[in-house]
């Protein structure tokens, strides 16, 4: 029995390397989305000036619509604000101590993020309902006005996000949280012209209630997800372990099977497997890893440790390998 683990490069480096058919691949997965900084600090900055100008023309014009918005872009503003430091953490080098470095903080980030949501659709519902029970006359055309200023933010930031979203869960809830912004405004903006024409005051506490269950809609899947990889369940669109096992041994011939196979997230963009595989001869070892690995890495899974196992007597056998015999 031998093993064979991936992680050769020495703390304190960022990448590591392995061999494929006599040629070194390195690896740097954490700047795979480094021009997300830029996208992060621009979203953040606009943001942080609509809930500005927003929470101020709520409370002028006693709008709960627009007071309920402006605390979920607050909200929005602190979970981007959490994604980017999140995104700085991924890069910090390991260590001796922290040997992943800080990558496992994108997956804490973005369960926090799917929190602090939760906290908000609480404080709008309750606003909503206590304005439903209470309702006083708005500016309707007012609010229709700042709104609309709110879709042009909110969509803009969105399509910042928009082509890497399936690429990092902070990225998709990031694009989530300001397309549903975008929506929302869009349904503040109705309300706002409803009431300007109708004098319908009760609409602008019921588009609150609206906003709090589409920011409860595109929040439960977010929590679903954090839950999953915290948890170091199989990131969500990877394949299983089954899948794996199947992959595998339909390509490589030499392989006779492949158990003990454990798949998790290191971090929202980077996912590692642990696996068992057993071989005919130990003669076979270097190719069938380089094989394996490739195949690894085209589902998605970039860090890999195979231990290798070899059940006709050739090679290693229990009792014989040392601290490689488990």
């Amino acid at each position: 029995m031998s093993s064979i683990d991936e992680y050769g490069h020495h703390a304190g480096e960022d990448t590591h390397g392995h061999k494929h058919g006599g040629h070194l691949h390195v690896h740097n997965h954490a700047s795979g989305l480094d021009h997300l900084n830029k996208a992060f600090i621009v979203g953040i900055v606009l943001n942080i000036v609509y809930v500005v100008i927003e929470l101020v023309a709520g409370i002028a014009l006693s709008s709960v619509s627009l007071i309920s918005d402006a605390g979920h872009n607050l909200s929005d503003v602190v979970s981007l604000v959490l994604a980017l430091l999140a995104f700085k953490l991924a890069q910090v080098k390991p260590s001796q101590k922290y040997t992943y470095g800080y990558k496992k903080s994108t997956v804490l980030v973005s369960l926090l993020n799917a929190c602090i949501l939760l906290v908000a659709v609480g404080v709008i519902l309750w606003e909503s309902v206590e304005k439903l029970r209470n309702p006083h006359p708005v500016e309707g055309g007012a609010i229709a006005w700042v709104a609309g200023v709110g879709i042009v933010v909110n969509a803009f930031t969105a399509w910042l996000f928009v082509k890497d979203r399936k690429k990092d869960l902070n990225v998709k809830g990031a694009f989530m949280h300001m397309a549903a912004d975008a929506l929302v405004s869009f349904g503040v903006v109705v309300s706002g012209i409803i009431i300007g024409f109708t004098g319908w005051y009760f609409i602008d506490p019921i588009i609150g209630i609206v906003i709090a269950v589409v920011i409860l809609i595109s929040t439960v899947r977010l929590l679903s997800d954090s839950l999953r990889l915290s948890l170091d369940g199989v990131p969500v669109g990877m394949v299983s372990p089954d899948d794996v096992r199947r992959r595998v041994m339909d390509a490589e011939p030499r392989v006779s099977d492949i158990h003990h196979i454990h798949i998790w997230a290191i971090s929202t963009t980077e996912n590692a497997l642990t696996a068992h595989v057993v071989i005919g001869s130990a003669e076979f070892e270097g190719a069938v890893k380089s094989s394996v690995k490739h195949l690894l890495e085209d589902m998605g899974i970039t860090h890999s440790t195979l231990e290798f196992e070899y059940p006709d007597g050739n090679g290693c056998v229990c009792g014989d390998c040392g601290s490689h015999c488990h």
